[in-house]
């Protein structure tokens, strides 16, 4: 005689995350676009390693024959496209990264509020998978907490790279050649700053970079950037500020 165990019917269940993807927006003329890139490359060797990214079709608006030769274009400058973002219902080949649906702009607050469901926090996560809103109070009527601000109390070797997306970036020590900042907010340095520095990389267009002394191999605000080659030659190892204006980033003296 022989016994079958009952089968044990387990339920599969889904839950959405979060991450940080950088967005890419070829423009035309598509060569003078790519050349832009590629001096942004030369730059910043090894930026994009590792990290995903989207590409945004809506500006170019390319024919579907052209988006396989784009996407292989970027891959031999080492970017790996993990979705593309089009409007319309194009269809696109197999072979090709998904087309993204429903993409939003990254905020800081966005950003931590899936930080804390990813946490775990018991009075954020648990009610977001119930659905059921915090008794006596609207959602709406929640007040975000406030953008925190990541203190880097040691040097920043060559090869490192910070990326935080929660508010300013403050370096009490140097950041050496090679190494990369990359803060939604302001970014500060009291030491020398020889790597890149990226703030405001969320759309915060208010963002400034301040640092004791500028020997830095990029400056860049809310997407606008300078190179080291691009600099007046008076303000290297001076100390710095770098901000937006009208649409034009600057780069003056900084006076403690």
């Amino acid at each position: 005689m022989t016994f079958a165990a009952p089968v044990e019917t387990k339920s599969i269940r889904f839950r959405a995350r979060s991450f940080v993807a950088f967005t890419l927006t070829p423009e035309t003329p598509l060569s003078e676009w790519l050349e832009s890139l590629d001096r942004w490359i030369g730059n910043s060797p090894g930026y994009f390693a590792g990290r995903p990214v989207v590409l945004n079709l809506n500006t170019l608006k390319p024919a579907v024959s052209q988006i396989e030769a784009l996407v292989a274009e970027l891959g031999l400058r080492g970017i790996r496209i993990y979705a593309i973002e089009l409007d319309g219902n194009t269809v696109l080949e197999p072979s090709l990264p998904p087309v993204l649906i429903g993409a939003k702009e990254a905020t800081a607050g966005l950003l931590m509020q899936a930080d804390q469901k990813a946490a775990g926090r018991p009075e954020e996560t648990g009610r977001a998978e119930e659905g059921r809103a915090e008794p006596g109070k609207r959602s709406e009527d929640r007040v975000p907490e406030a953008p925190a601000t990541l203190m880097v109390k040691t040097p920043i070797r060559s090869g490192q790279s910070i990326f935080h997306a929660h508010g300013d970036v403050i370096v009490l020590g140097s950041v050496a050649s090679g190494s990369e900042i990359v803060a939604a907010g302001s970014i500060h340095v009291y030491g020398t700053l020889r790597g890149r520095a990226s703030a405001g990389v969320l759309g915060h267009s208010a963002a400034r970079i301040f640092c004791r002394k500028n020997e830095a191999e990029l400056l860049s605000v809310d997407g606008w950037y300078c190179t080291a080659e691009e600099m007046e030659p008076a303000l290297r190892g001076k100390a710095v500020q770098a901000f937006l204006e009208k649409d034009t980033l600057r780069i003056a003296p900084f006076s403690q």
